[in-house]
């Protein structure tokens, strides 16, 4: 089926996760109701989002949605990280020392991160979509294709829509079909770990702390939500975390009890249970022809810095931006110079998290004392070094590099 003249857009956006919904979202705000977007996803056919989980929300993170008009709409479930603690010990140690700790703040009552449950922020962002006039479909991306002469290209939908669009963006998840039809492919390895998550009530209170203990099988965290609740990232290895997911409820309070620790008193798991393969991978390109890939679609990172959800924002950000001073001065938002730009303003700090991540993964998954005994000195250096706590915070608070618009909170 041809694309008929009302079914042009400026933006198609394939994915309305966190990424694909704020960049839509962004670009509404900066460029006006004449400039047409829409997002198209199965998940939007759901009244409200079912997601489980919960992500950490950077400081910068943050920002950006201020900058958009969403933070407001979620600030009474989002949990302030006010400090954190990092441990180094075996599972069956008796005292698991203390040797890093972070003060929650990167300026004076600002946290470096914010905890929220993902289904609160996927239904504001697409009540904000709403209110913008952004088209919402839900539908899949099938197929897209480059006509002849043509400065557009033409996307067709799984519902027989054929929409023309000067631009595309893949923004479908770590499994996009966008990706894969573009035929950009990805470089990365598996960990053969698994994160189980699930969200667990304790008696006490959590003062809004974050930890993050490291044992040889992988990183546990403990991060904390609104009331007397905690989210759960615990890193396996891949045929533990089957066993550990199968077990019966008891017996899986008990092997969370033993990473947990009593600290926060009696426990209780109030949330399912799943769990989630690791591994690290980035599309050889960000860009193709009319195309762009942002969020999990670009690259997939370790959780062990939680900076997953934060590194697919700073895509937004820097893809928005480019794409918003292309419009203003006339040119078109799907040409190579600007798809050039965005990519050069993510692929190095993607690849330095991904590096970086890997790296802290391989150093803090393995029982080996020397390793050991080396990662606890340098963990000790950061501690007594206050520059160097702050270059980290800084970092983790995503205020580091070449920063775009949004994550300053300024609006495009």
């Amino acid at each position: 089926m041809a694309a008929t003249q009302n079914q042009k857009r400026d933006v198609v956006i394939g994915g309305a996760g966190f990424a694909g919904l704020a960049l839509a979202i962004a670009l509404r705000q900066g460029l006006g109701p004449t400039f047409s977007i829409t997002v198209v996803d199965p998940a939007l056919g759901n009244e409200t989002s079912k997601d489980p989980r919960a992500s950490a929300i950077a400081a910068a993170a943050r920002r950006l949605f201020e900058a958009i008009e969403v933070w407001d709409a979620v600030d009474a479930n989002a949990q302030p990280i006010l400090d954190m603690v990092v441990t180094d010990s075996k599972l069956d140690d008796a005292v698991r020392p203390t040797f890093l700790t972070f003060g929650g703040e990167v300026e004076p009552g600002e946290p470096f991160a914010h905890m929220i449950e993902n289904r609160h922020l996927v239904d504001a962002l697409v009540t904000k979509a709403k209110q913008l006039g952004v088209e919402l479909r839900a539908s899949s991306v099938e197929t897209f294709a480059h006509p002849p002469s043509a400065s557009r290209i033409d996307v067709s939908l799984a519902d027989g829509d054929v929409l023309s669009a000067r631009l595309l963006v893949g923004a479908d998840g770590a499994r996009s079909r966008i990706r894969d039809q573009a035929g950009i492919a990805t470089h990365g390895w598996n960990y053969n770990q698994s994160a189980i998550v699930t969200t667990v009530g304790h008696e006490r209170e959590h003062n809004g702390r974050a930890e993050e203990h490291f044992l040889p099988a992988g990183p546990f965290a403990i991060l904390p939500l609104t009331g007397k609740r905690v989210s759960i990232v615990w890193t396996e290895a891949a045929r533990e975390a089957e066993r550990v997911i199968a077990l019966p409820d008891d017996e899986f309070l008990v092997e969370l009890e033993k990473r947990f620790g009593l600290h926060l008193g009696d426990l209780e798991v109030i949330g399912p249970r799943r769990a989630f393969p690791l591994g690290l991978f980035t599309a050889r390109e960000f860009i193709g022809d009319r195309l762009a890939l942002i969020g999990d679609a670009a690259h997939i990172i370790h959780p062990i810095a939680g900076q997953g959800l934060n590194m697919g924002l700073r895509d937004v950000a820097a893809l928005a931006e480019a794409v918003a001073d292309a419009a203003r001065l006339g040119l078109d938002v799907g040409a190579a110079d600007v798809l050039e730009r965005y990519q050069r303003w993510r692929r190095f700090d993607t690849m330095a998290m991904g590096v970086a991540t890997d790296g802290l993964n391989r150093l803090f998954s393995n029982s080996s004392d020397v390793l050991r005994l080396a990662r606890d000195v340098g963990l000790g250096v950061v501690e007594r070094v206050p520059a160097l706590k702050r270059m980290f915070i800084r970092e983790a608070a995503g205020f580091t590099g070449e920063v775009p618009k949004l994550l300053k909170g300024e609006v495009l």
